[in-house]
């Protein structure tokens, strides 16, 4: 809800602030005080369309700014943060500002939590939060879409079933659907995509490339490159560590077994020598089993030849060719041969899948033509009851020979909500045809319309904030009275606010604000501004609502008489709101 509203240089108000609340708030004042400034203010919040002339006489520039509290995952909360602003949160609460500024050379700024932002950002937030009903607005009910979206609202959890089951099924159709027009539409390419990727599938399992493969060739090919070089100096450091017999010049073996058996000569004398005599048998064993590695290891070379190295490289170049044209390596040709493969068998699996998809696209629209003709009968008995309660409304509002009708049409087409269109029309007096809401009706007439509507609505489709200006257009007495009751009853589910120049509606509101103009015809402003009229905005208290009333009642608010009478309808008021409440 709004919990505060400020205004400041917009029309005659100077500087105001608002503090609004729960339940029904009214704003009197006399003509030409500004109480539909309060109504200008909110449209700009709205992102309505700005107005230098709006802009109060010799100010630069007038302000609308509103603090809204919401739940935090309210969707008008989500949108605000998507569009940067900052949301605090207090006591469990969102806390959004929400401001605008009009200069008086015409330029509009939008402000969202603090952030500076786009209008129409502003706009899709405010759409959230409040509901404007007058003579220039109608943003709610006003498409197709959203007369839909409201009685399929007030047809409850039967509809919502229904429509669960079929939006979930009309994706899978759709999907289906476009599947299939896919394949059949780009059949030849996907023939040609299948022959190419079935050649390119079978060049790279000619080659059977393996993991690993392009390292231990290109290690392989090095080492051949190399043989005789690698060879010689295998054998060179066998002769080092075993010479040939007759050889003069020691080897490593032979020193190293001397040392070994010079210290077992004498370990027995001392251990630190036997430590060091086992030591060096170790290392004969060690020196025996190099030696036993390099003798194999150029007998290896000798046996390979350079035959192996031709087949090496020719390896090599194979699963090149197949790295420069299918991935950069050899890693990745393997993965992208198992991924093609995938999709090869879904392309040539093309016929297969055209006959499954057809099945299942004629099973689908069987199914989706049966919960479609069940939602359309969900809706036409929502809508009989939906119209006879906004037509009982309607007589209490003193347009008793009104009535609204909701026609529910089939379009035999299935859309993704079903295959109806629900336009809710209003029929001003028997005999007349029955017009779309907003046409045909005066901005006082449509306020009370919509009205009915929200009262009806407002347990199962509420929007935090409604407001209502001139909603009492033209009528007074015992229609006044039920105009303030239902207004009352709309307030026990959400916060209104409405601009009213009837006693008997302001006598209903939980809190009472009223609009005083202060002529300057013959002085100055405060900011230096000759003949201009400014007026301030208050929240009455009880004392000081008997008097408005009273002025309301006769244009006397020092009228004793006019004052009983103001009491009276200010108890006649409490007790019906009591009544109406237990």
């Amino acid at each position: 809800m709004i919990e505060e509203l400020r205004i400041r240089d917009l029309g005659v108000i100077t500087d105001a602030a608002l503090p609004l609340g729960p339940g029904l708030s009214v704003v009197t004042g006399e003509t030409g005080a500004g109480k539909t400034m309060v109504v200008t203010a909110l449209g700009l919040l709205l992102g309505g369309r700005s107005d230098a002339g709006a802009v109060r006489t010799g100010a630069k520039s007038a302000v609308a700014e509103a603090t809204v509290k919401l739940e935090p995952g309210h969707a008008a909360v989500v949108r605000a943060e998507e569009a940067g602003a900052d949301v605090e949160e207090h006591d469990g609460a969102a806390e959004l500002l929400l401001a605008r500024t009009v200069g008086s050379d015409g330029r509009s700024r939008a402000h969202l939590g603090g952030r500076s932002a786009p209008v129409g950002a502003l706009a899709e937030v405010g759409s959230q939060l409040v509901v404007i009903h007058g003579q220039s607005e109608q943003l709610r009910l006003k498409g197709p879409a959203a007369q839909r979206h409201a009685l399929d609202t007030f047809a409850g959890a039967p509809l919502a079933e229904e429509r669960a089951a079929y939006g979930a099924l009309h994706a899978s159709w759709t999907a289906a659907r476009r599947e299939l027009e896919e394949l059949t539409s780009s059949s030849r390419e996907r023939i040609r995509e299948a022959e190419s990727l079935g050649a390119a599938l079978a060049e790279i399992s000619e080659v059977d490339p393996q993991p690993g493969e392009d390292a231990a060739l290109k290690a392989e090919s090095e080492r051949l490159s190399n043989a005789e070089a690698l060879r010689l100096a295998a054998q060179e450091a066998h002769e080092a560590i075993v010479a040939e017999d007759f050889s003069e010049v020691p080897d490593a073996t032979t020193l190293v077994d001397g040392a070994r058996r010079a210290l077992e000569h004498v370990a027995e004398h001392d251990a630190a020598l036997g430590a060091s005599a086992q030591r060096l048998a170790d290392v004969g064993y060690a020196l025996a089993d190099i030696a036993q590695e390099l003798a194999s290891y150029a007998a290896s070379l000798d046996t390979e030849g350079p035959g192996r190295l031709a087949e090496v490289e020719e390896r090599r170049a194979a699963l090149g060719g197949l790295t420069r044209k299918y991935a950069p390596t050899l890693e990745e040709v393997i993965a992208w041969a198992e991924t093609g493969q995938a999709r090869l068998f879904e392309l040539q699996d093309d016929d297969g899948r055209i006959e499954t998809l057809t099945a299942q696209i004629a099973d689908d629209e069987a199914r989706l033509v049966e919960l479609a003709g069940q939602m359309t009968a969900l809706r036409r008995a929502a809508a009989v009851e939906l119209a006879e309660r906004v037509s009982e409304e309607l007589t209490a509002l003193a347009m008793p020979d009104a009535s609204l009708r909701v026609e529910v049409e089939e379009t035999g087409e299935l859309g993704p909500d079903g295959a109806d269109t629900v336009a809710i029309l209003l029929q001003p007096h028997a005999g007349a045809p029955a017009r779309p809401l907003g046409k045909g009706a005066s901005g006082g007439e449509l306020s009370r319309v919509m009205l009915a509507i929200e009262v009806v609505l407002a347990a199962v489709d509420p929007v935090p904030t409604f407001v209502f200006d001139e909603v009492d257009s033209g009528v007074g007495g015992r229609a006044a009275v039920e105009i303030g009751r239902r207004l009352a009853m709309l307030a026990r589910h959400v916060q209104v606010l409405v601009v009213t120049h009837l006693p008997q509606v302001a006598a209903f509101a939980d809190r009472h604000i009223t609009v005083i103009k202060t002529s300057l015809a013959s002085g100055r402003s405060a900011d230096g501004v000759a003949g201009v009229t400014s007026s301030d905005v208050r929240v009455l208290d009880e004392s000081e609502r008997v008097v408005e009333l009273a002025r309301m009642l006769a244009g006397q608010e020092d009228s004793a008489s006019a004052r009983a009478h103001a009491l009276e309808l200010l108890e006649d008021a409490q007790s019906s709101r009591a009544a109406a409440a237990g």
